[in-house]
């Protein structure tokens, strides 16, 4: 078993104030994989004591030595992509092929892209021609980054790197359950030689390291993805000193399949939502078809989730893996049971585990049909491999079953009438629609509306939230 106790503090690697051990879980096999100390206020105090004092110098860095040390680390990740796969692969249970191709080539392209936003970004400028005002982006300072295990590179990367490029300091906390990718990182950081003390790490709990970075005073922004439940607690606790408060949170996603749809529509839309074993935020876990198709929808999804394979995580192959830990793996059968409770017809999957897989966190692809949305299953983000099949009317009631929900991640629609779907896109509520399968380039903003969450992340948009705006007048 790993020992990893220590924190990266200052550009070393110390070991805590007061050891408080915490075990973490390979999901596969339920076995402990390594053993991290989660940190506490003294911890908290000495690190972000580092950052502030590395703010004076850093913050000033000119924009091409930060390119530079960017370009190193991006090197670097690259070299060790085999090694950050492979620590996924362990702590979250993401299958190796999974794990490589979508969650380590996914922080390749946000440190890649952001090199590109940093190297053409303005910082400064002249208002207009005719004005004495000078506007200025400055680093806003030192920085809370609270990333969470179901993406874990993919959501360091997307709040180090543009912090990084935007001359902040940074306190780091990974998901205490799967934080040695992010201790991985820290690696890579030391090794592309930044100055000591600009990124730090501690892991730790949301009550405990959690709560003293939220509510510190030194600390002049948080960037939090996660539980809207922990949003709102990180946005109390951060209100008494009016920092920042960037918020990327829970989802609900609709996938509204049209009968004029693409005849693979239903099959592409139950493999989005199954990878990476349904833990995802903008995963459409609602399913809305209309009605003339709903019956072939039905057979359709129910025939493709049977033909899901389920597996451990060091395997190699197209399959899915566990989901993260025996407390969700609890939740989702709990909310698989209220489905069947309330009357959803389950049509694949259950809570039965998968044969021969009865070690590890597994849970079958499951499919509910007949669900009204007001069910659990459809209200409740699930963060499991569990979809809810649900018929429309016409495109009215298609949208007003989309939208009844407090979240706004990502939703999806699937239409080869091309002037319906963007009808559709512009009256549903939420920071993405896909429509016809078609995803995100690098460098588009990504956040959600409502209690998805504030702000946004990636491209200018991300590199924008770590900075804040100054105007100078008299400059001429």
């Amino acid at each position: 078993m790993l020992d990893k106790r220590n924190f990266y503090i200052n550009g070393q690697w110390i070991r805590p104030k007061e050891i408080n051990d915490f075990t973490v879980i390979n999901p596969s096999n339920e076995e402990a994989y390594a053993t991290i100390s989660l940190g506490g206020a003294h911890d908290v105090n000495l690190a972000v004591s580092y950052a502030k004092k590395a703010l004076i110098e850093w913050s000033q860095f000119d924009k091409k030595e930060r390119i530079n040390l960017l370009e190193k680390l991006l090197n670097i990740y690259k070299n060790k992509w085999q090694d950050i796969t492979n620590t996924m692969s362990n702590e979250m249970g993401a299958p190796l092929d999974w794990s490589s191709s979508a969650q380590t080539a996914s922080g390749a392209d946000h440190i890649n892209d952001f090199i590109f936003r940093l190297k053409n970004f303005q910082f400064e400028a002249k208002f207009n021609k005719n004005s004495n005002n000078y506007i200025v982006y400055e680093p806003i300072g030192v920085c809370a980054l609270i990333t969470p295990w179901n993406w874990p590179i993919n959501q360091i990367t997307l709040k180090v790197i543009p912090a990084l490029a935007a001359g902040c300091t940074m306190i780091l906390k990974p998901s205490e359950i799967a934080p040695l990718s992010g201790m991985l990182f820290a690696e890579i950081i030391h090794e592309a030689g930044f100055p000591p003390g600009v990124f730090n790490l501690i892991n730790g709990d949301g009550d405990g390291v959690g709560t003293d970075l939220s509510s510190h005073s030194d600390i002049d922004m948080i960037s939090f993805t996660g539980s809207t439940r922990a949003g709102k607690l990180i946005s109390k606790n951060a209100a008494d000193t009016i920092k920042r408060v960037c918020l990327e949170l829970g989802g609900k996603g609709g996938n509204i399949i049209f009968s004029d749809s693409n005849p693979e529509a239903v099959r592409e839309g139950v493999r989005n939502i199954m990878s990476n074993s349904g833990q995802s935020c903008d995963a459409p876990t609602r399913m809305l078809v209309e009605k003339s198709i709903y019956k072939r929808a039905i057979e359709e999804a129910a025939d493709e989730a049977n033909k899901i394979k389920v597996d451990i995580a060091s395997k190699k192959g197209n399959h899915i893996g566990p989901v993260i830990s025996q407390i969700q793996y609890d939740k989702i059968i709990n909310l698989i049971n209220s489905g069947i409770k309330e009357g959803a017809t389950l049509v694949a999957g259950g809570s039965e585990k998968p044969a021969g897989l009865e070690k590890g966190y597994f849970v079958k692809p499951t499919i509910f049909t007949n669900v009204t949305n007001d069910m659990r299953i459809a209200k409740e983000e699930i963060f499991g491999p569990v979809l809810s099949i649900i018929p429309f009317e016409d495109e009215d009631e298609a949208i007003s079953i989309v939208n009844d929900t407090p979240y706004g991640l990502g939703n999806y629609v699937q239409t080869q009438d091309k002037e319906k779907a963007k009808r559709v896109a512009r009256k549903l509520r939420s920071g993405g629609v896909y429509i016809n399968g078609n995803s995100a380039d690098p460098g588009t903003p990504f956040g959600g509306y409502r209690q998805s969450g504030n702000g946004r992340e990636g491209g200018n948009w991300g590199l924008e939230e770590y900075l804040e705006i100054k105007t100078i007048c008299g400059w001429e």
